[in-house]
């Protein structure tokens, strides 16, 4: 379980999120919207302390994340997968070198441990055979598939995608929808879905929220948020329509 407690963060005199007080349940697929520079995937960061609160907390699991330690936090962001907007690959290595990079770095496992690891989270994102291939020989969508492999190395039972799908081509985009929902279906994790694409919206989340002038606005399930009165989330959702 995921809350956040009078979670404040500004950049200056920037407000980017105040006082919000939230909590995310075991097991469900949230999707937070809101336009592009609202300060959604500074929330995600936050969450695993890439960033520090101004004030309040995130609490993970019963641990008060900005009071983790070094050893603690690197523990946490074993339990928490990252999957960034840019994929976030390193160029220099190929495709079994990115997602066994943690591994390595983190664990004591033998190299084939490591190898067995890597191999099975490229068959669950339908990547088998692609080890060797370097990130440029990649498209988009095969970068985003092996950033969800690796996000997925340490078997995570919490999953934060930036922006998942903006950028990609209408099936690829449909084609890492489907993966999303394959991962929460099967693995049973919590997703937290920063996106402002409403088609991934409606198909992966259970719950939405709008970050909004530093507030979250409850939507609802992907129903209630089209049917919804709500003026700020209508005109997000109808582009002011």
């Amino acid at each position: 379980m995921i809350k956040l407690i009078n979670l404040t963060k500004y950049f200056g005199s920037l407000k980017i999120i105040e006082k919000v007080n939230y909590e995310f349940r075991d097991g469900e697929s949230v999707a937070i919207i809101g336009p592009s520079g609202c300060g959604k995937s500074t929330l995600l960061k936050l969450l695993i302390r890439l960033e520090e609160p101004t004030s309040g907390t995130v609490v993970i699991n019963n641990l008060d994340v900005p009071k983790l330690s070094e050893e603690g936090l690197i523990g946490l962001r074993k339990n928490v997968g990252m999957i960034f907007q840019s994929s976030a690959l390193f160029d220099s290595l190929n495709v079994y070198e990115n997602v066994a990079f943690a591994l390595r770095e983190h664990t004591d496992l033998k190299e084939r441990e490591i190898t067995k690891i890597v191999k099975e989270k490229l068959r669950l994102v339908d990547l088998e055979g692609t080890d060797r291939l370097m990130p440029e020989e990649l498209s988009g969508g095969m970068q985003k598939r092996v950033s969800i492999a690796r996000a997925l190395a340490f078997e995570p039972k919490i999953i934060l995608y930036d922006e998942p799908t903006t950028g990609l081509d209408p099936i690829t985009s449909v084609n890492i929808e489907d993966l999303m929902i394959k991962l929460n279906r099967e693995l049973k994790v919590t997703a937290i879905v920063v996106t402002h694409v409403l088609q991934t919206v409606y198909r992966v989340a259970n719950r939405i929220v709008m970050l909004h002038e530093g507030k979250f606005i409850e939507a609802g399930t992907p129903e209630q948020t089209q049917r919804t009165s709500d003026p700020v989330i209508r005109k997000f959702i109808t582009g002011g329509l």
